[in-house]
């Protein structure tokens, strides 16, 4: 079976050179929320990511004897590329890396930064009134300086151990001889074809004569291809001084809306930012994610933190879902109020994520109906005013255990689908600047998530991995907007509490509450309980939950990896 399961993907790849285990992406069973996709097993290394290309890339890397960082560059070059509406060179990551050989997890911050034009007002109009989010999205001042490029050269010199040329081969070749559009790249142009169509290099690209392009059609991208061969030869200095950064300071101040400035001092100031992860206790685990401007690490060790004060309950039960919703929702609220680039404000990682402040947050999640009412916390010498920022789902997860023991959980992105929709060099630029709030101040103060030159916006993001015995457990992470938070803990907390595998703990139906609505996803069992969320006091919605959960687990020497059927994910190990 698991031959037939490569075969089949091989040949959509037009690929057989290899055999490794795979599992295709199928649709979920909508009336349980669980999958048919298989839960793949390997004894060696693993690649669990968004896209079978980049699976494959990785996987051959891995073959190769490249370890998880060559691997992660592989994948990531060949996403920017296939799945280029999620992520890519334009934009930024964060990334989790176990280290086999100094036993030591760290973690390291690629995200973007303002430029040094920005201002707190930035996407207030001449009014001081906020703009429309689309409007700040598409075009010029939703860009920020990106990372990818300098986090794959500051990773590659640090653990790397191929020569670029070799890592980068697949994703050049793709490039240059062209692949088949799959059917997720396919409607994504078409949902955003309005937007597209208002910068002329990304028409041209997605929309040739006008028309998006079709799942099946072969599409072919020789700039992307030389600045593939650029990164292979030279590394990212051409990114950043050269003439590829001239190219998008370019594409971002003839922007047909909302022109801006990136300066080469900005191109120059950029630098990965390596960091401690956070790390926050949930029974017999040690669950780690990222600090930095990200505030996924903190959300989910507050989720998990409050949910390890009760004792597990059983998949679907209503107790559970109870104390899921008031943990999630009291995460938020804090996240609102203290998250933000901790180079221009004091995070309070350690207060938040503290034994005796989580005792009292689990307090009010305990109560017998839904929390009426969520505030933040209080942390001594601290006032921020709390403030929400929209991000959207578009984003892509990528997991790896290589055969050496180490083990990668990066979450990498350029914000909104097709990003600020501006192109340069081959690839879409960014516009993670509008995760910064939009106001940046308002009468209980200062907002800690308000725009600043070079500070870096805060995230959702947040890839993990989780530690059992000081060892790493698994690695996981997901695309989805602040909706990351909410996948990221559900499929922990299915596969430690609820007993069920990784594969099917990804596949469970899609539960949170950010902001006072208990979402559950449409289709699955989950919508069953919405009668009764609301007889606790939930205000209830049933809609899609487009998660993108890519995760592998270590279990007795054997590695178990699962994708989610909500996309096009697969996992390819030996």
């Amino acid at each position: 079976m698991k031959k037939l399961i490569y075969l089949a993907l091989a040949a959509s790849l037009a690929i057989a050179q290899s055999q490794p285990t795979g599992a295709d992406a199928t649709a979920p069973e909508r009336a349980s929320g669980l999958s048919k996709q298989s839960l793949v097993k390997a004894n060696k290394f693993m690649i669990a990511t968004a896209n079978p290309h980049a699976s494959q890339a990785g996987y051959e890397v891995l073959k190769a004897g490249g370890n998880a960082i060559d691997a992660m560059i592989a994948a990531q070059a060949t996403l920017g590329l296939t799945e280029p509406q999620s992520s890519g060179l334009g934009g930024g990551a964060f990334v989790l890396y176990y280290d086999s050989k100094s036993k030591k997890l760290t973690s390291f911050d690629a995200r973007e930064i303002a430029p040094a034009s920005t201002t707190p007002e930035r996407f207030l109009d001449a009014r001081g009134k906020e703009l429309e989010f689309m409007d700040a999205v598409v075009g010029g001042i939703s860009v920020g300086v990106p990372g990818v490029p300098r986090m794959i050269e500051y990773l590659h010199k640090r653990y790397g151990s191929l020569k670029l040329e070799k890592i980068l081969k697949y994703p050049i070749n793709l490039a240059q001889n062209g692949f088949k559009v799959s059917n997720r790249l396919a409607k994504s142009i078409e949902q955003n074809a309005e937007n597209l169509a208002k910068n002329k290099t990304a028409a041209e690209y997605f929309m040739p004569n006008g028309k998006g392009l079709r799942e099946g059609q072969i599409l072919k991208n020789k700039a992307y291809a030389n600045a593939l061969k650029t990164l292979a030869k030279e590394g990212a200095e051409p990114f950043y001084s050269g003439k590829l950064a001239q190219n998008i300071s370019t594409s971002v101040a003839q922007a047909s809306n909302h022109k801006a400035k990136i300066s080469q001092n900005d191109f120059a100031s950029y630098k990965v930012i390596e960091r401690e992860p956070v790390c926050a206790q949930y029974r017999e685990f040690e669950v780690c994610g990222m600090g930095g401007a990200s505030s996924g690490g903190v959300a989910v060790g507050q989720i998990l933190g409050i949910m390890g004060r009760f004792e597990p309950s059983q998949a679907g039960e209503l107790r559970g879902l109870k104390l899921l919703g008031d943990a999630s929702r009291l995460a938020f609220a804090d996240r609102n109020k203290f998250m933000g680039d901790p180079d221009f404000i004091n995070v309070p990682y350690q207060a938040l994520l503290s034994s005796s402040y989580l005792d009292e947050r689990a307090k009010l999640a305990g109560s017998k109906q839904a929390l009426a009412d969520a505030p933040a916390g209080e942390i001594a010498g601290l006032a921020y005013a709390p403030s929400t920022a929209l991000e959207l789902p578009s984003t892509s997860h990528i997991s790896i255990v290589d055969s050496y023991g180490n083990v990668l959980s990066m979450t990498t992105s350029i914000e909104n689908a097709f990003g600020s929709t501006l192109m340069a060099n081959g690839y879409l630029l960014n516009n993670e600047l509008t995760d910064f709030s939009f106001v940046p101040r308002n009468e209980a103060g200062i907002v800690a998530n308000s725009p600043a030159p070079h500070k870096r916006p805060r995230s959702s993001m947040a890839p993990t991995i989780v530690l059992l015995n000081g060892k790493p457990y698994m690695s996981v992470g997901s695309p989805g907007g602040s909706r990351i938070i909410g996948y990221v803990a559900k499929t922990i907390i299915a596969h430690v509490d609820w007993g069920l595998d990784v594969q099917a703990a990804i596949s469970y139906p899609n539960v949170l509450n950010r902001f006072g609505t208990y979402e559950l996803e449409v289709g699955t069992a989950a919508s069953k309980h919405e009668s009764e969320l609301a007889g606790l006091g939930f205000k209830t919605q049933i809609r899609e939950l487009n998660s993108g959960v890519q995760a592998i687990l270590i279990k007795d020497g054997v590695l178990e990896g699962g994708a989610d059927p909500r996309r096009e994910g697969v996992v390819l190990g030996d």
